[in-house]
């Protein structure tokens, strides 16, 4: 139970007064300093809501509105006060500062036009291949103390849209296929960005899980298929983050537009997650000014079009009423001081990149999945006298992920990106990070003659391949907002070249990059395969330690890998009319609503997500589908043994068992626990319940205990609007991955 504390006025008044004293000595201190103007709704000691109460006492019907809207700053124009995507309008008047947000899902972009250097993280999806919160806390951290170095007070980060579908052309910007773990990861993202006291985003609410022709998308799906699966991951992302923004997405959700829906904003996000912050539209994702605002929308972006003149003339005739106006106003200034960026300004300075390079390589090095290691063809031995990379630029770069998210590479791609041909290649273009892994498995192995040949030539490639100890051939699949993958096979030159090369040396070792899953044709010809993901800017020394041994793999899949497009649950993507494609209303000029009132006049295009509750590894479960590599799984340079499964019963579960490292190194096993329902509650096979990060040396045990709350183990009514829990016998199954579960125990629940 949480306890409200107002302090009492004279109490208020004295630290108030102390405040102003402090501020008074520092400037004489430093004279230099501006002299801060104090406001009552200065004082940190009232909290949030009481404090934009007070704001909202002074302000004029043109102040509330300006700051629910954008400036109008889109992707051509020039850079705006901070060379952000937009934001609003500061109200000196009132010390209301300007919210300058920048896009900052794995990184902070577009920099480079201004001067400024962004550390490229991993994406998103191989970070969460490390299941590690903490982790996840510390890359946000990064991630928001770039932003304040910048000058910006608001990431647009945060996403936590399930791979329902792993085609998503941003499955590389989200957190993976499981609701608990997408949320966990989520909502530790965001509190590291808000701990710098900058307001943290989670986007796209709700079900924006398809790209391509995203505008004129209607997602049909059941309530409680939505609730159990993208909203309740959420649901936990903002109970650990208390995030100050939720970005409402493109597509139609049962045929309402998500960012004017009010089962969605208000009913759900507002009501059901008490959510405490401020409602804002995808850049161009708002379509009218009276029903939006109705329905929970608070803040348009980038524009002015519907919530500028167009929401003032509602507030004056009365379409909106004041007190809906005020609630719009309340939720923005909240997240201001909720935050802390009203009490702590950003001021520029210069980015500690070493720390960034740092993080960046540790975070890679736990996100990083060995797949398959036949006969132990990693870490590669010390006796190899000769290793040859071939193909995917792997001489001098690693590849990010395009859109909104894509960072900066520091003094350019070092791979020119191809000749724009259509609208969509001349806005996104594919960028690769200065991050050579020749170079830095040459640094790790100085003794080997390690070479590289770009594998453009199928017979020089197998030549190079059969001359060396080892192979290792680099692919990859670039993936970038607004457009879906056609197919998650790799190209067709690139599987050619990997079963030449496998032809050539048994001892082949494929490294992917890819933003998400992709499927393996040649997965018997090979010895190994590595998912090196997008691995940011310190990827190829990160790689080179895992390749070598320095440091042992950890991380485990995030996602399914099927093993064909056939076994997806829509096989046959199909792509909505050319006429919606591509949807770039986020880079046309300021002010015009061409692409605001297009949307509104296309016809729906229907994707129906019948899957329902089966998403990710419960879709091939239930389906009884083989997989090419299961959710959760990942190899080791050691081995594991799991025994000794109890369940102790009450409020929170607990399931309890001994974990041994029966291998001669010591390495950090992922430890995972699901459950099986009972059949009446119709749920797919099992469910992720917790999961633990277990740190072991050669030979050690360890007791490992796993909580499992009881809001884990609920489904969603939807006849009755409400989460119950289904009495009935439930099987706890603990093991390695969703699909190796050595223990189970059984425990009958009321």
């Amino acid at each position: 139970m949480k306890f409200a504390f107002t302090p009492v006025p004279a109490l208020a008044a004295l630290v108030f007064a102390g405040s102003l004293t402090f501020a008074r000595a520092l400037h004489a201190q430093f004279p230099g300093m501006p002299q801060p103007k104090l406001y009552p709704w200065s004082d940190r000691s009232l909290s949030p809501d009481q404090r934009a109460d007070l704001v909202i006492k002074e302000m004029t019907l043109d102040e509330k509105i300006s700051l629910l809207h954008g400036r109008g700053a889109h992707f051509f124009s020039p850079p705006g006060l901070t060379g952000g995507v937009d934001g609003t309008d500061a109200i000196p008047r009132l010390g209301i500062p300007a919210i300058q947000m920048a896009d900052s899902s794995y990184g902070v972009t577009k920099g480079a036009a201004m001067g400024r250097y962004s550390t490229a993280l991993p994406s998103n999806l191989g970070a969460a291949s490390s299941w590690d919160p903490e982790m996840i806390f510390e890359y946000g951290s990064l991630i928001g103390r770039e932003l304040r170095d910048q000058g910006y007070n608001m990431s647009l980060g945060g996403g936590v849209n399930l791979t329902r579908e792993p085609r998503d052309g941003r499955t590389f910007e989200y957190q993976g296929e499981d609701p608990l773990l997408a949320g966990t990861l989520a909502g530790n993202f965001v509190r590291g960005i808000q701990s710098q006291h900058l307001i943290g985003d989670l986007k796209h609410f709700a079900v924006n899980d398809q790209e391509s022709g995203r505008n004129s998308l209607n997602v049909n799906i059941s309530k409680r298929a939505m609730r159990e699966t993208d909203l309740r991951a959420f649901e936990i992302a903002l109970r650990i983050s208390d995030a100050g923004a939720v970005m409402c997405a493109y597509n139609r959700v049962n045929s309402d537009f998500a960012c004017e829906n009010s089962y969605l904003l208000t009913d759900v996000l507002k009501g059901d997650f008490r959510f405490r912050g401020f409602i804002l539209a995808d850049w161009g994702g708002t379509h009218s000014t009276v029903k939006a605002s109705h329905a929970g929308l608070d803040m348009e972006q980038p524009h002015n079009i519907f919530f500028g003149t167009a929401l003032r003339k509602a507030a004056e005739s009365g379409e909106v009423s004041q007190d809906e106006i005020n609630e719009h106003v309340h939720r923005v200034l909240r997240s201001l001081f909720a935050t802390g960026t009203f009490d702590d300004p950003t001021r520029g300075q210069v980015p500690d990149v070493e720390g960034g390079y740092r993080i960046a390589q540790e975070i890679a090095e736990k996100s990083i999945v060995l797949l398959k290691n036949k006969n132990d063809v990693l870490p590669l031995s010390t006796d190899t006298s000769s290793v040859v990379l071939i193909g995917g630029h792997a001489d001098v770069a690693v590849p990010s992920g395009g859109g909104s998210g894509q960072v900066d590479p520091p003094g350019g791609s070092p791979v020119p990106p191809p000749p724009p041909h259509d609208f969509f290649s001349a806005g996104i273009r594919p960028a690769w990070m200065p991050s050579s892994p020749l170079h830095a498995i040459m640094a790790k192995m100085p003794s080997a003659k390690i070479s590289y040949v770009s594998g453009d030539d199928l017979t020089a490639a197998a030549a190079a391949a059969k001359s060396a100890d080892v192979a290792i051939v680099f692919a990859y699949q670039w993936e970038s907002e607004a457009v879906d993958l056609p197919t998650l096979d790799l190209s067709p030159d690139q599987n050619k070249l990997i079963e030449a090369v496998a032809a050539a040396n048994p001892k082949t070792i494929v490294v992917l990059e890819t933003g998400g899953p992709a499927t393996m044709p040649w997965i018997d010809k090979v010895a190994g395969v590595v998912e090196a993901w997008y691995p940011g800017i310190r990827g190829s020394e990160a790689l080179a330690n895992i390749l070598t041994g320095a440091v042992n793999p950890t991380g485990k899949l995030a996602v399914t890998f099927p093993r064909s497009d056939a076994d997806l649950p829509h096989p046959n993507l199909v792509l909505p009319p050319p006429g919606s494609l591509p949807d770039f209303n986020h880079l046309v000029a300021d002010n015009s609503n061409i692409f605001s009132v297009l949307f509104q006049t296309l016809p729906a295009f229907q994707i129906n997500y019948d899957e329902g509750l089966k998403v990710g590894y419960k879709w091939y479960d239930a389906e009884q589908k083989p997989v090419l590599f299961p959710f959760g799984f990942g190899l080791s340079y050691t081995s594991y043994e799991y025994s000794g499964l109890k369940v102790q019963g009450g409020d929170t579960m607990t399931a309890s068992f001994t974990v041994k490292n029966t291998g001669a190194r010591i390495g950090i096993e992922i430890a995972q626990v699901y459950v099986s329902f009972p059949e009446v509650a119709g749920e797919p096979p099992k469910r992720l319940v917790g999961w633990a990060r277990v740190k072991l040396a050669a030979g050690a045990s360890k007791l490992v205990s796993i909580a499992i709350e009881r809001d884990r183990l609920t489904i969603f009514d939807e006849s009755a609007d409400t989460w119950k829990m289904v009495p009935g016998r439930y099987n706890l199954l603990v093991g390695g991955s969703s699909r190796d579960l050595p223990l189970s125990a059984a425990v009958n629940l009321q």
